[in-house]
Formats: C-alpha cells, sequence, structure tokens
C-alpha cells in the first residue's frame, strides 16, 4: 500500500473520518530531510497496511491544511485517531522511533 495524497479538499474525508488511525507526512518536494524520511514513510505503509493508514501532504500545493495544524517546519509528521492529532514528530527521525510512536496508537 502507498501512502495517500492528500488534499485541503480530501483531509476531512481521508483523515479526520478515518475509522483507522492516520499517519500523516507534511512535505514539500524542495525539502531535503522530507526525500530522507520518504522511504521510511512507504515501508510504514506497507508494513500497517489495515491497521494505519499513511498520508501526504505537499505543503506548498494545500496551504490551509498546513494553516489549521501550525505546521512550520517540516517534515512533520502527525498521528491523527478518532478525527484528532493525538501526536507529532517533527524532523527526519529513524524508522525505530516512528514505528514507537505509531505502535501506540494502532490495536
Amino acid at each position: 500500500m502507498k501512502p495517500t495524497h492528500i488534499t485541503d479538499d480530501s483531509f476531512q474525508t481521508e483523515v479526520l473520518d478515518s475509522k483507522i488511525p492516520v499517519l500523516v507526512d507534511f512535505w514539500a518536494e524542495w525539502c531535503g530531510p522530507c526525500r530522507m524520511i520518504a522511504p521510511v514513510v512507504e515501508e510504514l505503509a506497507k508494513e500497517y497496511d489495515g491497521k494505519l493508514k499513511v498520508a501526504k501532504v505537499d505543503v506548498d500545493s494545500n496551504p490551509k491544511i498546513s494553516m489549521d495544524f501550525s505546521i512550520r517546519s517540516i517534515p512533520t509528521l502527525m498521528i491523527f485517531k478518532d478525527g484528532k492529532a493525538v501526536d507529532q514528530i517533527i524532523g527526519a527521525v529513524p524508522k525505530r522511533t516512528l514505528v514507537d510512536k505509531v505502535s501506540q496508537y494502532i490495536k
């Protein structure tokens, strides 16, 4: 399963209304650390398929979501559960860090 690309228009349906937790990667094409963490985010999408939805938001193309969640530096990864932001990781972190965070929110 590949990460879903989310837009300002699809955020409500894809993230806030999701029945399973969602990891949202706020990124931009020009961001070096975003490119470094992208393969890890894709691995999580495959490994947690069915338990966790993984989504990507291009902050340049979707400024409304970025403003709504006060995204000031990227990459920022946020975990949403039951329509609420429950956790946040800023910066390119090791896979183990992401797995530890995500595993707290999945069954």
